[in-house]
């Protein structure tokens, strides 16, 4: 009999609750009995809350089971010796991997092969059709690659959702010879973990993308700026650019083309400020992290001084299947200006936190509750914060937004990185406003006042608002500061802040406002 083949994550959620643990059990348990099996380190499906979840391929099919915990194992191997060529039964059954609702509901473009393949394996990225894009960019011109992720849509994933074809063109034609390719992949904001998963889950594909980009812009060398909290993507990345090295698909001579492209990983030091663009360029020229004015823009002057594109991990992981499929079979996905897919993560108080991708247009009701299945305390949703730290606070009343980047920015919302946060309804809104400016306070790189002050004053401002010093004239105050962050400062962190503040004051009042036997014994 041929060895079983046995799928366990090394992605970082599963290894935070046991993954090594699972996968050594698995191999002393089937030594023990003699089991042939091979252990492939995937990475993982995005169910989060089965995590670790473990695959065994059982006729060419994956069955699921989790979550799966060292004290598991031994009854499971036990399951697998009975079932004979059939998939074993046991308590922690799934049934098979791509029959689990939480999958088959998605449209997986970006994420096609996250847990499915060994994401440090070329051989396995090339099976699985794996630089089929990038082959394709080698038959057309710079400018015919341009088109190609203009006629599809793309927009920036990061957060901006700026037109990537336009900034490609930008730099395309720029004049000069030396041009760079950045990744940003200091993915910062909270309850977001998607970058992190492709990175860990797929390396290949963010490879494959960025020397696309490249191919098209006339760079010829590139790197990856990750936050030094994500050393397993750090590890699966390095793995990845050596061999596409070795096999050609870096370096001096990309797949017999003639064009160079270099590609290195550098680690940022923790700054949240770092996630924007022109802050990260200071920080990847060995300088402090602080926000440049603009003009001039970083597709005509960026890092060293040159042409730069950067996106940030999902954008360049999008360009691949463009270049492979044709713009219109992604373009195809999604409504009016969102065209495509966007890979949401779930977090909070939910009960199925985990990620999925699903093509712009599904309502928020749908995937707070179709996909997350609610809280997971059961308690009725009472707000989420979509797009990161800087996203407003949603209530329920807005659950029936469209996933569309239009949509949201007709209610003062943006999808930012696709996180959601969910919060029920013992959450003290309040306090998440106060945090918001907190938040800002600490990580403004201190560069303009609006920003370095304003969220300073803007904590004491929402303390005097919930402490009752007269709270109507303090909202006056706290509306007209948010005022000035908005239109006064120089980057999105000022910027924005200023949207779960307001957010939380429109639709939740009643927190600013506590009882007098609160503010007695507070």
């Amino acid at each position: 009999m041929s060895a079983f083949k046995v799928y366990v994550p090394r992605d970082a959620a599963a290894l935070s609750v046991g993954g090594d643990a699972t996968a050594n059990a698995i191999a002393a348990q089937a030594a023990a009995r003699s089991i042939e099996i091979d252990i492939i380190r995937n990475g993982s499906r995005g169910l989060l809350w089965l995590e670790p979840l473990i695959e065994i391929d059982v006729a060419g099919r994956r069955y699921a089971y989790g979550p799966v915990q060292p004290r598991d194992v031994a009854s499971l191997l036990d399951a697998l010796q009975k079932a004979g060529a059939a998939a074993p039964e046991h308590p922690l059954a799934l049934g098979p991997t791509e029959e689990i609702p939480y999958l088959k509901g998605q449209q997986r473009l970006t994420f096609a092969r996250v847990g499915i393949t060994d994401p440090r394996s070329l051989e396995d990225y090339l099976a699985h059709e794996g630089y089929r894009g990038l082959r394709a960019a080698l038959t057309l011109t710079p400018a015919q690659i341009v088109e190609q992720v203009t006629a599809a849509g793309l927009r920036g994933r990061g957060g901006a959702a700026f037109p990537a074809g336009i900034k490609w063109k930008t730099v395309l034609g720029a004049p000069g010879a030396e041009k760079y390719i950045v990744c940003n992949a200091d993915e910062g904001d909270s309850g977001t973990f998607s970058d992190r998963m492709v990175m860990e889950g797929d390396p290949f594909v963010l490879i494959e993308g960025m020397t696309i980009a490249a191919l098209a812009t006339g760079a010829d060398r590139g790197y990856i700026y990750l936050r030094w909290e994500y050393p397993d993507a750090r590890a699966a990345l390095e793995t990845a650019i050596r061999a596409a090295y070795a096999a050609g698909f870096l370096g001096a001579d990309v797949q017999g083309s003639g064009r160079r492209f270099d590609l290195e990983v550098r680690m940022g030091a923790g700054a949240y400020i770092c996630g924007e663009e022109t802050s990260l360029l200071e920080s990847l020229e060995g300088k402090r992290g602080q926000v440049r004015f603009k003009p001039p823009l970083p597709a005509l002057a960026g890092l060293f001084g040159k042409p730069t594109v950067i996106n940030n991990v999902i954008t360049f992981a999008s360009v691949p299947i463009i270049l492979d499929r044709g713009a219109e079979f992604y373009k195809n996905f999604g409504i009016g200006r969102s065209r495509g897919t966007l890979p949401l993560q779930l977090a909070g108080n939910v009960k199925h936190g985990g990620l999925i991708e699903v093509a712009f247009g599904v309502s928020l009701r749908e995937i707070l509750y179709g996909y997350g299945g609610g809280t997971l305390s059961g308690r009725p949703i009472r707000a989420v914060q979509v797009g990161g730290p800087l996203g407003a606070y949603m209530p329920e009343s807005q659950f029936d937004t469209p996933l569309d980047y239009e949509a949201f920015a007709g209610i003062k919302a943006m999808l930012g990185h696709g996180g959601i946060v969910v919060f029920d309804d013992t959450a003290d809104m309040a306090a998440q406003a106060r945090y918001a400016m907190e938040f800002c306070a600490i990580e403004s790189c201190g560069k303009c006042t609006p920003c370095r002050i304003g969220s300073t004053r803007g904590v004491e401002v929402i303390d005097r608002i919930v402490g009752g010093e007269n709270p109507a004239a303090q909202e006056v105050l706290l509306r007209d500061l948010c005022e000035t962050m908005t239109y006064g400062s120089l980057c999105a962190l000022g910027g924005l802040t200023p949207y779960p503040v307001i957010s939380c004051l429109n639709h939740f009042p009643e927190d600013f406002v506590k009882t007098k036997s609160a503010q007695a014994s507070a």
